[in-house]
């Protein structure tokens, strides 16, 4: 049996080329190895489904710090807002959260998932489940079908690989489509974790005394071995038993992946502002107000007004100053060290957790072998790539399933258009 077109992964990426492949017209046979398909989809927004990000164009590639700009004529084809329609007119209602993050009104990724599974299934695409791809056959320079794990051999005139990354490999993605790429000439980044947990070996986390606190609209700040800041996220965190997790700590990661790897150092130096629309003159006069307002209550009683209780202990411990002072006792050098320690508490980071363990693979296929058109291969005809296995990474928030969806439909499209230009 022969395809025009098979797609090698069902997730976000896989499933969209084959609603774009089958609109043009094409015969597609969608392969996955797993026994359902849109299982990373299935747990992304923590089993709401994240669909795509309502910002403009500009700031969705600000948001995709990995390569995003790569995305410009692939979100041109089909960007966030052509997105938000297709699910719309397949009658999943979409609402807008905060930061312009778009999910199903349903809360349910579920729906999301049946609704793709069953467009591409309507659409003519036949599907394939528990049948791993053992590799992608080549003749000639061009593409000519796969060899499944099992010995069969299925022909076709073009093979898009939405096999995905590293990341999340319960899902699926075990990294087999870097090898498939390789065999075709291709050259592979250097893969490392992103959107990860960051880990740390200071005491403070050593002794879990702050485990399972969550902080809100705080700041995180990256710096360089030089002493600048690599980057700055605000939002919300929360301290493990391993480090700090939390929206904020992932965007965080992979700048203290790059720098660890740049330094070859055993630690990067972040800090955590606790009141990062204030300044430490600020800090220092709102807090000597709250203290002279109340003379007789000790210092870590007066701090509760002010900040997180749990945090107190081991910021008063890191200024030198006794707990059950009291404001006629307070010396001035060292509630300004306090004042500063709540602007910038230094935190050594040593890394993150694993790749395994990651939201999103950095890493991938060297885009500068790819196509921005078309997702197809500059090395190899017919043979297209599309979603994680790409060099692009992009922050939590919709920004990667909009990459998925952008590369994967266009990849799909280009397949299709591609038979009736090589008939």
């Amino acid at each position: 049996m022969a395809y025009d077109v098979i797609v090698i992964g069902g997730g976000s990426a896989g499933l969209m080329a084959g609603v774009a492949a089958t609109s043009q017209g094409a015969k597609v046979l969608v392969i996955d190895k797993g026994d359902r398909l849109g299982r990373k989809l299935g747990i992304s927004g923590g089993g709401r489904c994240n669909v795509t990000n309502n910002k403009d164009i500009d700031e969705l590639i600000k948001h995709i710090p990995g390569n995003g700009r790569f995305l410009y004529s692939a979100f041109s084809i089909f960007g966030n807002k052509d997105i938000i329609a297709f699910f719309e007119n397949l009658g999943i209602r979409l609402k807008e959260e905060d930061n312009g993050r778009m999910f199903p009104v349903s809360d349910k990724a579920k729906t999301v998932v049946d609704a793709l599974v069953n467009q591409v299934k309507k659409q003519g695409a036949e599907m394939m489940v528990n049948s791993p791809v053992d590799e992608v056959l080549f003749e000639e320079g061009k593409t000519v079908g796969v060899r499944l794990k099992s010995g069969e051999v299925i022909r076709c005139e073009n093979v898009i690989v939405a096999s995905g990354g590293k990341s999340v490999p319960r899902t699926g993605s075990t990294g087999d489509g870097y090898v498939w790429a390789e065999k075709a000439g291709h050259s592979i980044t250097t893969l490392f974790p992103t959107e990860v947990p960051l880990t740390s070996s200071e005491p403070f986390i050593r002794s879990r005394e702050l485990q399972g606190l969550s902080l809100r609209n705080v700041s995180l700040t990256v710096w360089n071995s030089n002493g600048k800041k690599a980057i700055t996220h605000q939002g919300d965190m929360v301290f493990t038993h391993f480090g700090i997790s939390g929206p904020i700590a992932l965007r965080c990661s992979q700048f203290v992946v790059k720098e660890l790897a740049k330094t070859g150092e055993s630690t990067v130096a972040l800090t955590i502002d606790f009141k990062p629309d204030q300044s430490v003159g600020e800090v220092f006069e709102e807090t000597m107000e709250l203290a002279k307002s109340e003379p007789k209550k000790a210092i870590k009683n007066v701090l509760k007004a002010y900040l997180s209780e749990r945090i107190i202990p081991l910021l008063l411990s890191k200024a030198k100053l006794d707990e059950l002072t009291t404001y006629d006792n307070i010396p001035k050098q060292g509630w300004l060290d306090l004042s500063q320690l709540i602007k910038a508490l230094p935190v050594a980071i040593d890394g993150t957790l694993s790749i395994e363990e990651a939201f999103v693979t950095g890493g991938g296929v060297n885009l500068k072998e790819i196509d921005p058109k078309t997702m197809e291969s500059k090395l190899m005809r017919g043979l297209y790539f599309c979603g994680e296995i790409l060099d692009i990474h992009g922050y939590t928030g919709g920004y990667n399933i909009t990459a998925a969806f952008a590369t994967g439909y266009t990849a799909g499209k280009s397949a299709a258009l591609s038979l009736s230009l090589h008939s």
